[in-house]
């Protein structure tokens, strides 16, 4: 599905970043690594995995390890942004500008920031296909995150605002929203104090209709056939992959 394409995949060191680079290696891709950290990048033995330990805030960097990219593979194909972070269930009151400018920083100005260098590469091919993994709290949003729900739905709309742009070019820009997912980062939207298990079952895991948490091999999956070609008609859409939540 995605054999020999040079795919970019930020935050490839979470769990669900994890998973979407296996399922690409798994289905022929070449893809490299992107994230601030690199403890699970550098366990994944495969050599058509490369990867880079990077701020994706420092727009020199994001720029400079784009433009390797290309220069080592003559082309880009993909990119997948699922890198974020979330945000402790808080009172309005109680969020610092510091709080909301690196939640926003990273869930939505990191993505214009790779989207912008990828497109750069894809003009080059005239091809090319972008997944922007987002949330359903975008559309479902819930109480105290604010600055979250602010950065997810910024992050979609300018996801389709690039669609629009960039489809004369033949290049792609799809939103995946993954619903409450079995991942380290679910636990981060308690609130400080929290039994994490306990929110997990009783908030989380009872608001899916289908009644269990997303796994991130869901998401890769989706991931897959957002970046190949059996969606080359499929641009500024929205794949809700979430049991229901979104409904």
């Amino acid at each position: 599905m995605v054999e020999n394409k040079v795919i970019v995949v930020t935050g490839a060191g979470g769990g669900m970043g994890e998973a979407i680079v296996k399922t690409l290696l798994t289905n022929g891709a070449v893809v490299v690594g992107l994230d601030i950290a690199d403890d699970k990048m550098k366990l994944i033995d495969n050599e058509r995995f490369s990867y880079e330990t990077i701020n994706l805030l420092h727009e020199q960097d994001v720029n400079e390890v784009f433009a390797n990219v290309y220069e080592k593979h003559g082309q880009i194909d993909g990119l997948v942004n699922a890198a974020g972070i979330a945000q402790n269930s808080t009172s309005i009151e109680d969020v610092t500008l510091d709080q909301w400018n690196k939640i926003n920083g990273i869930n939505s100005t990191a993505v214009f920031l790779t989207c912008r260098e990828a497109t750069r590469y894809m003009k080059k091919k005239k091809s090319g296909s972008i997944v922007n993994i987002v949330s359903v709290a975008a559309v479902r949003p819930r109480p105290g995150l604010q600055a979250y729900v602010a950065s997810k739905g910024a992050a979609e709309m300018f996801t389709k605002a690039l669609a629009l742009e960039v489809a004369p070019f033949g290049i792609r820009s799809n939103v995946l929203h993954p619903g409450p997912a079995e991942t380290a980062m679910l636990g981060q939207f308690s609130k400080i104090g929290e039994d994490v298990d306990a929110t997990k079952e009783e908030v989380f895991r009872q608001s899916v209709p289908l009644g269990s948490l997303i796994e991130p091999q869901d998401i890769a999956e989706g991931v897959l056939y957002l970046v190949s070609d059996n969606s080359k008609i499929v641009t500024g859409a929205s794949l809700n992959i979430d049991g229901g939540r979104g409904i």
